[in-house]
């Protein structure tokens, strides 16, 4: 038995790694564990490098050396899963399979919840916490004294000093409307959701200035309501009774504007020939369910999480970020807007 462990072949060690693949042992671990700041022809050597030595990391050995758990907390305050979740997706991806856990608590927009499961996480030892909101209001910070990286995400924090990645929700407000005059759309109308969300107010300053710079006004006052199917019935056939010349249709969500869809169809409008509609949120189970399909800016969650992930990452190594960014948002075309897409 011991002659035969004697002759057992070593297992191949990250610093055998770093040697084939030129690099040194730091640069080798950051390559192998997803980390920002390496260059892609440099990860790809050490990737290929492992495959051929058959490296198998040992993630615990990892762990204690670095001092880290390889786990990460997310507290969110989504109940519905909406945002949350694509967002942990898009964590998850930037993580890579196998090389962090994240551990999900939902808050329910509870403060004294949100602590609670703050230390339940702290006690575990998580390397980072990602905080999620239901909406992009500005939120109450954590404070300074957890004693690992914070990010917020989507709601950002009320203290400058802390890293908060949001929507860019004016940038979305511009989409909608340059989308609608790529199309020839000209009487243009906006139906907007729940005034107290910052993101609805983001998104009728940005329909705003998009129609100003195309030196055309908005057919109609923007009316304000809930986020709803039945707020957009209502306020569609409001807005057709005064102004039936509407070609271009932009609804502050994507459940406003199946509503403004439902009620098109009622009045015998043809979408999109007659008037074309665009969403908000890219929500897909009501976008793709939509009759036609709904072409809908989506909010970009994924890429939100992935780059949440990406800045606990290059905190772990030293570099804290700081303030408000933006993450830009994307146009889906569907049916609704182009006949056929």
């Amino acid at each position: 038995m011991a002659q035969d462990a004697m002759a057992r072949p070593r297992g191949a060690t990250l610093r055998d790694v770093a040697t084939v693949a030129g690099v040194s042992v730091s640069t080798a671990s950051k390559a192998l564990n997803g980390r920002a700041h390496v260059h892609p022809d440099t990860r790809r050597r050490v990737m290929d490098a492992a495959e051929r030595l058959s490296f198998t990391p040992n993630v615990l050995a990892q762990n204690l050396t670095s001092g880290q758990s390889g786990t990460v907390g997310l507290i969110t305050n989504d109940l519905e899963g909406r945002f949350s979740i694509p967002i942990l997706m898009g964590a998850e991806n930037a993580f890579g399979a196998g090389k962090m856990s994240v551990f999900l608590c939902d808050a329910r927009g509870d403060a004294i919840r949100e602590r609670y499961h703050l230390q339940a996480l702290l006690s575990r030892r998580v390397d980072g916490i990602i905080v999620v909101g239901s909406r992009t209001d500005v939120r109450p910070s954590l404070g300074h004294e957890i004693p690992v990286p914070v990010v917020y995400v989507y709601a950002p924090s009320d203290d400058p000093e802390d890293l908060s990645l949001v929507p860019d929700n004016v940038g979305a407000g511009h989409q909608a409307v340059d989308h609608l005059l790529s199309i020839g759309r000209r009487t243009i109308a906006h139906i907007a959701g729940d005034p107290t969300y910052a993101a609805a107010q983001d998104r009728v300053r940005g329909i705003q200035h998009a129609m100003a710079a195309a030196q055309l006004p908005l057919v109609a006052p923007t009316p304000f309501g809930n986020w709803s199917e039945a707020w957009g019935r209502a306020a569609t056939r409001q807005l057709l009774a005064t102004h039936p010349e509407v070609d271009g249709l932009i609804c502050g969500s994507d459940q406003i504007a199946r509503g403004a869809l439902d009620t098109l169809r009622d009045l015998g409008r043809d979408v999109p020939r007659d008037v074309a509609v665009v969403g908000f949120d890219n929500w897909e189970i009501l976008a793709t369910g939509s009759a036609p399909p709904l072409t809908s800016v989506d909010m970009s969650f994924q890429a939100l999480g992935r780059m949440a992930a990406e800045r606990v990452f290059a905190a772990l190594d030293g570099e804290q970020g700081s303030g408000v960014l933006t993450q830009p948002c994307r146009l889906v075309v569907r049916g609704s807007t182009i006949e056929g897409a």
